[in-house]
């Protein structure tokens, strides 16, 4: 009887009419006018932030505290560095796939090197799966965390925004909100490209009318479109005009352990203001490979992670050079 009681309740509040975006919680008040606002039907809103609201992640929550993000980002290095053994892979995976990369370059002016870096760092070119949910690492953002400091307040409203995202996609496509989910990093981040939610609005198909991000085409070609309309990266690389990766990753890395606050592009933050000692600044010999470096840091707001995407291209691009020429009796 009180199963039955619990049931009832359950099918109520789904079923209910809703007319108003009420709730205790603030936040999810904000998320659901936000979501009206879009165009959203005010009752899917409701529906959406009720039926999920108890989908916590706190495996993925605890990964989010500073001292876990600071360990993350001392391992970028290496993590570099333990990539560089798979360029033979990319090198494959580009000749695998060189009819969509064809496609991608021409349409976006995005170098196939760089796309292929980027899907191998992300997710090893859709080998490493996921192992959490986008809704539920956000969600849980969103409810545990207390906002006592400006890089919490941060977090909680980059979590609001994402939640908005998905509820606006899922709303779109038709999808009941129970079955509209996905599967994630424990950062919220989806498919082979590694997209945030934010981001969904460029995800495209190489031949369907929806693009999947668990599809490599569509991998290639959203991750294509992403740089080109958010970094303005729309001609491609002239491989010759880059220096030796493999020096100028090293000088990096040498520069950084020795410069507490350093960046490789940036002598200053331009949304917060905040000052760097910068590598390649007034550097002209760099300052080609700077300009890329910054549309790539797009992606992944991370001076290793551009300079780990750029060695991993170069050295693609040096592999298919050789593998072009015939080798001699």
């Amino acid at each position: 009887m009180i199963k039955f009681a619990v049931f009832l309740t359950i099918v109520t509040v789904l079923s209910a009419k809703y007319t108003n975006c009420n709730f205790k919680n603030d936040n999810y008040e904000q998320i659901c006018k936000s979501a009206v606002k879009r165009g959203v039907s005010i009752e899917y809103a409701n529906s959406f932030l009720l039926s999920k609201a108890n989908k916590l992640d706190m495996k993925s929550f605890k990964l989010f505290q500073p001292k876990q993000i600071k360990t993350h980002h001392a391992n970028e290095k290496r993590a570099n560095n333990s990539l560089v053994k798979y360029v033979p892979q990319i090198v494959e995976h580009i000749k695998k796939y060189r009819y969509v990369y064809d496609r991608a370059e021409k349409k976006y002016g995005v170098n196939r090197e760089i796309i292929a870096a980027i899907l191998m760092k992300e997710t090893r070119l859709g080998k490493i799966k996921p192992k959490h949910d986008a809704y539920s690492v956000f969600n849980t953002l969103v409810l545990k965390t207390e906002t006592n400091s400006a890089r919490n307040r941060w977090l909680v409203k980059l979590a609001k925004s994402n939640m908005l995202s998905i509820i606006s996609y899922c709303y779109d496509k038709n999808l009941k909100p129970l079955t509209c989910n996905f599967a994630s990093s424990y950062a919220g981040a989806v498919g082979i490209p590694q997209f945030m939610p934010n981001n969904f609005t460029f995800i495209e198909s190489y031949k369907n009318k929806t693009g999947n991000l668990n599809n490599m085409q569509d991998a290639i070609m959203s991750a294509s479109k992403f740089l080109n309309k958010v970094a303005n990266f729309n001609k491609l690389i002239e491989w010759k005009k880059i220096p030796d990766m493999k020096r100028v990753e090293e000088q990096w890395y040498e520069y950084d352990f020795k410069h507490k606050n350093s960046s490789f592009v940036y002598a200053k933050s331009e949304k917060t203001g905040k000052k760097y000692s910068c590598f390649a600044c007034k550097n002209p010999k760099l300052e080609y490979l700077r300009g890329y470096a910054r549309k790539i840091m797009t992606y992944n707001n991370s001076s290793n992670y551009a300079i780990g995407v750029f060695r991993l291209a170069y050295d693609a691009y040096q592999q298919e050079r050789a593998d072009e020429i015939p080798s001699g009796d």
